[in-house]
């Protein structure tokens, strides 16, 4: 089995390293190609208004000046020999949960997977509070990536589908199991932008994601991360309302 792996925060970073290992335990084909730098938020941009560079680091490791859906399409058209069967996305450095997945890098990389018809998934590594930078611990993503991934082989992925999966911010042994569920939705006033002043007297400003008091949605992936479990979630690309659609018609009859 021939596997991509990529990421949104970029070649060097640990859970990539993290995603190696997991993606060894079912085969010794794995290709990398992921951004050169950080990436997260960057949703499923493509680079338009620049070139991108494209590095070798080895025989089969790749990094892109761009993003992570331009990653995943150098891959395809540039990098590989042939269509990988299996892209994984990951290990994020942080939740990908509820509606978080349509800024998401690393769930956008899914997307382009799943676009171009590869079974794709992608995993993230939540953490328990704001600024722990690179000390993160992974060891749940690595104790339970092969748990979740081994079963999805055996499943089929509908047409212009994809999985996310995150992993809870406790020790391996503390997870409760796996719960497959649905997407979830934040209170989309947990935002803040954060001012600052350069050197030069210029303001500046940071977009942060803090912490609230919320309910979970029941059965949904807040829900499932919350108890202790890892999250599983199959996503579909047809954004469509289709309860809307006739009430909508009616009204350009």
């Amino acid at each position: 089995m021939r596997i991509l792996l990529t990421n949104d925060d970029g070649i060097f970073a640990p859970g990539l390293t993290v995603l190696e290992r997991i993606a060894a335990r079912f085969s010794d084909d794995i290709w990398i190609c992921a951004p050169a730098e950080e990436q997260s938020g960057a949703g499923h941009s493509l680079t338009l208004s620049r070139p991108v560079r494209l590095r070798q680091h080895d025989a089969r490791r790749f990094s892109v000046s761009g993003t992570p859906t331009d990653s995943v399409m150098m891959a395809l058209r540039e990098v590989m020999p042939g269509a990988p069967d299996l892209i994984l996305s990951g290990v994020n450095r942080g939740a990908n949960l509820g509606d978080d997945v349509t800024y998401s890098g690393t769930v956008s990389a899914a997307i382009e997977g799943a676009l171009a018809g590869i079974r794709s998934i992608a995993l993230s590594q939540v953490y328990a509070q704001e600024g722990m930078g690179d000390t993160v611990p992974f060891a749940a993503a690595e104790a339970w990536g092969e748990k979740v991934i081994e079963p999805l082989l055996g499943v089929p992925f509908a047409e212009r589908t994809l999985v996310n999966v995150n992993f809870p911010a406790i020790a391996p042994e503390e997870v409760k199991g796996i719960r497959v569920v649905r997407q979830g939705f934040h209170d989309y006033a947990r935002g803040s932008v954060v001012e600052g002043t350069d050197p030069r007297g210029y303001r500046y400003f940071w977009f942060g994601l803090h912490g609230i008091e919320h309910t979970p949605g029941h059965a949904t992936d807040l829900e499932a991360i919350q108890d202790g479990y890892v999250s599983v979630t199959p996503l579909q690309l047809d954004l469509t309302h289709d309860a809307s659609l006739a009430a909508m018609a009616e009204r350009f009859a």
